[in-house]
């Protein structure tokens, strides 16, 4: 039976997921917020774009999995959240919501080189750092764990009353992961403060989503739990903040879960060492060239606002200066002592 319900904010649900599309409200974003947008998105494309080269050097070890082409999801989330308040917690493919979340590009850097100057001091590398500062809780490298703790964050928020949200960001591969189902009932059980956010980029690892999940409309996925869910196109930083708004005003009124299925794409392989055989340079060059969510704010900026060519190209140099010198102050952090083995191993 199909059952049809309208929530508090005006969204229309049908068994759970949404179906009605968003209202467009990129009028009423002014040209400054776009071009923060903008910078945000590409600071992080041209930090990965650097980590990948120093990875090419040798001077990142172990894995390694780049977010460019998502820059969308994070930027756009981040644009919509409370940033005093709000928690967030991902998947190992973690170092575009460092960067969204205000964690300092040369700390991000020296971790991924495992030096002493990094936020996890030379521990954790690129899958494991945390900033409780930016309230930031990783960085995990077990497929789908991040779910049942950020899922413990909104617990948390709810406990004290602090008003905040718990961001919780996982792929379409940690999608199928039994956890994730365990953190929706807990969460729906007891109305928690949270956003689940499914970044869909196709694939899991190596697998299209076509092949691996027997429903492939991830956001319903709640349904049973009667968590709403709406579908975004992830590649529009603009549809993921009007979104975002959205979920996480319905979150911290005391509604409870959603989930947001973010409709993205990776350009890279899953991780540094991954060729990527399982797909055809022509779909990724396809995406790059209809969808890309930089190129197309910027088409935004340029038709819409005005913007000439040297404001991009000023941005992208300030831009790439900055990667720079978090690269030049990594490469220059010193190795973690060998008695940091036995700090942090427990804390009060």
């Amino acid at each position: 039976m199909v059952v049809v319900k309208k929530d508090n904010i005006g969204n229309v649900f049908v068994s759970g997921a949404k179906v009605c599309k968003m209202t467009d409200s990129n009028s009423l974003v002014t040209k400054e917020v776009l071009e923060q947008l903008y910078r945000e998105m590409l600071l992080i494309r041209r930090f990965e774009e650097k980590a990948g080269q120093l990875y090419g050097m040798g001077l990142i070890q172990g894995f390694c999995h780049l977010y460019i082409g998502q820059e969308a999801v994070v930027t756009g989330m981040r644009a919509a959240s409370n940033k005093e308040k709000d928690s967030i917690i991902t998947s190992y493919r973690d170092h575009g919501h460092m960067i969204a979340a205000g964690m300092d590009p040369g700390g991000v850097m020296a971790e991924l080189l495992g030096r002493s100057d990094g936020y996890s001091k030379g521990k954790g590398g690129s899958m494991h750092m945390f900033s409780i500062k930016n309230k930031f809780y990783g960085g995990h490298g077990i497929v789908g764990a991040q779910v049942p703790i950020g899922t413990g964050l909104a617990f948390a928020h709810k406990y004290k009353s602090d008003g905040g949200v718990c961001i919780t960001y996982y792929g379409d591969g940690a999608a199928n992961q039994g956890q994730v189902y365990e953190s929706f009932n807990m969460a729906a059980l007891w109305k928690l403060p949270v956003v689940y956010v499914i970044e869909n980029n196709r694939y899991g690892m190596g697998t299209s989503v076509s092949r691996a999940s027997a429903t492939q409309e991830l956001f319903s996925r709640g349904s049973s739990f009667g968590i709403p869910g709406e579908k975004v196109d992830g590649m529009d930083v603009l549809a993921v903040k009007e979104a975002g708004e959205k979920a996480l005003n319905y979150a911290r009124e005391g509604n409870g879960p959603i989930i947001l299925g973010m409709q993205t794409y990776r350009y890279r392989g899953h991780s540094m060492s991954d060729p990527a055989k399982y797909r055809t340079r022509e779909e990724v060059q396809k995406i790059k060239e209809e969808k890309d969510p930089i190129d197309n704010l910027r088409d935004m900026l340029i038709e819409n606002h005005n913007i000439v060519e040297k404001k991009f190209k000023d941005i992208d140099k300030e831009v790439k200066m900055s990667v720079t010198e978090a690269a030049n102050f990594a490469v220059e952090s010193p190795e973690p002592d060998i008695s940091e083995l036995w700090t942090d191993v427990y804390t009060n």
